[in-house]
């Protein structure tokens, strides 16, 4: 069964709407692991929008499922990481002010780079994933970094699937296999929802992890959080 990382950055974005600590970030992180919640992800960006470097640092010790810090590896961002010391840290090819991540990494241009990065965080005893899109030959090239995991680019997934889910997911499954062959764990995120979820789930049979927050937060709006949890980990059987 794929474990569910719940993003909290939604969270973060509505308490910084206002002075205050409403609502509360670590609460919210807390709650979601005794609802049903696998991990925590945070994707603290430079200018601090959303999760704070400081929200890293506080969530750090409560967390007692995993904590996946995911992020541009600007030098900030890296000394935060090996600071922290989560469990996991996926790495986004994201400008510094962009309003999500839209891309993956092209591991062949920045194999070099990459490289180096992974080999910093590995040493420090953190696993490494990075963020790429369906394609085998970026697979491939996230191979010969050294990373542990990657974690697919679903918003192409997402939007095609309503037109024709079998479509949507035929480049997924190519990647995920090649992964698999590569040795390569996969995780994957981005535009998941109740929706398009449990159809990915079943057709990526070696799917270790999802990273859900914009879709899963907003669920919790209308049905709370608790039911929500539930229901996205119902997709996940």
């Amino acid at each position: 069964m794929a474990r569910l990382s719940v993003n909290i950055n939604k969270i973060a974005t509505l308490r910084n709407t206002r002075q205050g600590n409403i609502p509360n970030v670590k609460l919210a992180a807390i709650n979601c692991e005794e609802f049903g919640a696998e991990g925590i992800t945070v994707h603290p960006r430079p200018d601090e929008r959303h999760i704070r470097y400081s929200d890293v640092r506080d969530l750090k010790p409560i967390i007692t499922t995993e904590f996946n810090i995911e992020g541009y590896p600007g030098r900030s961002f890296l000394d935060l990481v090996l600071e922290v010391k989560p469990d996991q840290v996926t790495l986004v090819p994201d400008a510094h002010d962009a309003i999500t991540s839209n891309a993956g990494w092209d591991t062949i241009t920045h194999k070099g780079l990459l490289t180096d990065i992974v080999a910093e965080l590995k040493g420090a005893g953190i696993r490494v994933s990075l963020f790429v899109g369906a394609e085998v030959k970026m697979v491939e090239g996230a191979a010969l970094t050294g990373a542990d995991r990657i974690e697919l680019y679903t918003e192409p997934y997402a939007t095609a699937y309503p037109f024709n889910p079998e479509l949507a997911i035929s480049s997924f499954l190519l990647a995920a296999r090649a992964a698999e062959d590569l040795g390569l764990g996969v995780n994957a995120g981005h535009d998941l929802s109740l929706q398009n979820l449990r159809f990915f789930n079943q057709s990526i049979p070696n799917l270790l992890e999802v990273s859900i927050g914009h879709a899963l937060i907003s669920d919790a709006l209308y049905m709370g959080l608790e039911l929500t949890i539930l229901k996205y980990k119902e997709c996940l059987r």
